[in-house]
Parts: C-alpha cells; sequence; structure tokens
C-alpha cells in the first residue's frame, strides 16, 4: 500500500443530538483496535481517529467506503449490540454487495437473538422461507444456510404460524468409522445432530430448550425414524441433505403435511455417500427444479459469514476441483 497524505476525514454521526459515547465508541474499535486492524486489512487503507474524528488513507473510493461501514458498526454499537470479529466482517460483506436490495438490513427476531441477513442470497432465504412450503439451500460451509433455517423456525414457533419443529439429519459418518457408539437412541444421535443444538440453544436458551423437547414441540431426530410419518402444522429442516440417498429424499419431501413447510439444507461438493451412491440433493435439483412453488436457493462462497479464512478455503477447493475436472477430460 502507498498513501501518503490523508485523503478522507469524517466524524461519527449520532441519532437525536446525542453526544459522543466513550464505551460505545470503544465496542467499535475493539480491544487493542482489533476491529478498526480488521477494517483497514479489508480495504488495504489505514485508520487514524481522535474520539469520533476519523482520517482514512487511501484511494478515494475505499475511504467513503471505509466510513459508510464505520458508521454502520457504531450505530450497532449504539443500540448495544456487539462487536465482535464475525459481526464485523459481515457488515463488510454487506458493504461488498453494492446492491439496494440490502439497503434495509432484514432481522429475524428470536427470543434470545436478532439475527442479521447481511447479504442479498441470505435476504431472499428467508423471503422464500416466508412464502413457500418448500425450500432447498444449497451451498458452501459457512454460507449460514441451517442457522437461518433455525431461526426462521423459531420465529414461525413464536408467533404461531406453526406447532411444531422438526431436525432432521442423515446420520451418516464423516469419511471416519465410529463403530459402535454407547447409550439410547438419543445418545447415539446426539454427535450427528450437535450443530442443531447449538442454534437452539443460541436463539431459545437452555432451558427452554429442554422443556420443548420435552414436550416434542420441538423433535430433533434421525431421517431413518422419519418414515411412515406425516408432519402437520410444522416446520421440518433436513440438514446436511446431501448425505440422503434418491429414496431417503424422497421419502422426506413426502412428509409435509397441511400447514407444514420444508427446508432442504446442503452442500453437493461436500458428500459423505459411497462414492457409487448418487447423493439425493444432487438428485431432487434435476427431478424437482421445475416446479415453481419449490425454491432453490443458491449460495456462493462469497456468501461465507464465517472466519474470512473459510472463504479462501472454499475458493482454494473449488478452483482444486475444476482443475481436477479439466484433467480428467
Amino acid at each position: 500500500m502507498s498513501v501518503s497524505e490523508p485523503v478522507h476525514h469524517f466524524s461519527l454521526q449520532f441519532a437525536n443530538n446525542e453526544q459522543l459515547d466513550n464505551e460505545k465508541l470503544a465496542m467499535l474499535c475493539g480491544q487493542f483496535n482489533k476491529n478498526i486492524k480488521q477494517i483497514e486489512k479489508y480495504f488495504d487503507t489505514r485508520i487514524m481517529h481522535r474520539g469520533g474524528d476519523f482520517t482514512v488513507f487511501g484511494s478515494k473510493t475505499l475511504t467513503s467506503r471505509v466510513e459508510t461501514v464505520i458508521q454502520d458498526l457504531y450505530a450497532h454499537a449504539a443500540k448495544g449490540e456487539e462487536l465482535d470479529t464475525a459481526s464485523v466482517h459481515v457488515a463488510l460483506q454487506h458493504l461488498s454487495h453494492n446492491s439496494a436490495e440490502v439497503e434495509q438490513v432484514m432481522v429475524v427476531r428470536t427470543p434470545r437473538a436478532k439475527v442479521r441477513l447481511r447479504n442479498p442470497r441470505q435476504q431472499a432465504y428467508a423471503r422464500n422461507i416466508i412464502t413457500n412450503d418448500i425450500n432447498f439451500a444449497i451451498g458452501p460451509a459457512g454460507t449460514g444456510k441451517t442457522y437461518l433455517a433455525v431461526a426462521c423456525a423459531v420465529e414461525a414457533l413464536e408467533k404461531e404460524e406453526i406447532s411444531k419443529i422438526v431436525l432432521v439429519r442423515p446420520a451418516v459418518e464423516a469419511g471416519e468409522r465410529l463403530g459402535f457408539l454407547p447409550g439410547d437412541l438419543e445418545q447415539k444421535v446426539d454427535p450427528y445432530l450437535r450443530p442443531l443444538y447449538d442454534a437452539l440453544y443460541e436463539m431459545l436458551g437452555f432451558d427452554r430448550v429442554d422443556r420443548l423437547l420435552e414436550r416434542h414441540i420441538i423433535e430433533i431426530a434421525p431421517l431413518a425414524y422419519m418414515r411412515g410419518r406425516t408432519l402437520n402444522d410444522a416446520m421440518a429442516i433436513l440438514d446436511e441433505a446431501q448425505n440422503t440417498t434418491e429414496e431417503q429424499m424422497r421419502m422426506f419431501l413426502t412428509r409435509i403435511g397441511c400447514g407444514s413447510r420444508a427446508i432442504i439444507t446442503g452442500d453437493v461438493t461436500q458428500t459423505d455417500l459411497p462414492r457409487s451412491q448418487r447423493s439425493g440433493l444432487s438428485h431432487a435439483i434435476e427431478v424437482l427444479g421445475k416446479i415453481p412453488e419449490i425454491k432453490f436457493n443458491y449460495f456462493k462462497s462469497s456468501d461465507v459469514v464465517r472466519h474470512p479464512l473459510v472463504q479462501k478455503i472454499v475458493e482454494a477447493y473449488q478452483l482444486s476441483d475444476v482443475k481436477e475436472n479439466d484433467n480428467r477430460d
């Protein structure tokens, strides 16, 4: 980076003629200015500040975007929202999507967390869940497919739009032989369903999740135990759907009863099925793709909202897959 002169000055904007809150400013900057350093690295700029007055060194286009993201982050800090590395990363992603579609940030409200949808694909996904009975979410790890599905289901339960949440996963070992697992059925399948529990605990709290599980208002089940059932007034979420067989996918989709919705999430590049067996998710994309009432939501590596390195890892593997396929051809 070659910057020698300050090219952009701005001051934080305060709502309702309020004064600068040093505590909120500290939240914005992060411990040892780590949030500011994260923004500097993302835009390849240099940022200096004294109180609420900022000076940004860099190209004009980038420095104006730095102001936008800093103003946005301070506004959220002023509301008492925690600003960690992940939330700064999401704000930077939001800014990188130069689209009017993301100007109005959507929020999914759960009792213990407000889930902000910060890119166009996440927002389209949430809207489709609201307006369509069957939704597929397909894309790489870290794009929020499962987390947003659980959040939408919890919100619908709170609004009494549904009376039950059913969370389902195929119990397929991820390339390892786990052998015999002790315990009852629930203890045997818990390792496969842990990501779903984690999302529920974050949105509802441990005590309430346990109560809802006891009353069977929330049910977490392995896919094999769905056969023969009909789900009415429920939100059914099938996670890791790339590990279903064609027969299992058909079975799950035909469980949907009156007043129910289904969300199917997965990444077709990460199947753990035997190589000779085709993924039910890939098959469903081909078979059901032309049914207008079924929505397919596709996510890309640029939508990753985990650690910034996850996006680069996903892109590197995608490039490797392309090269490998070219060599085969």
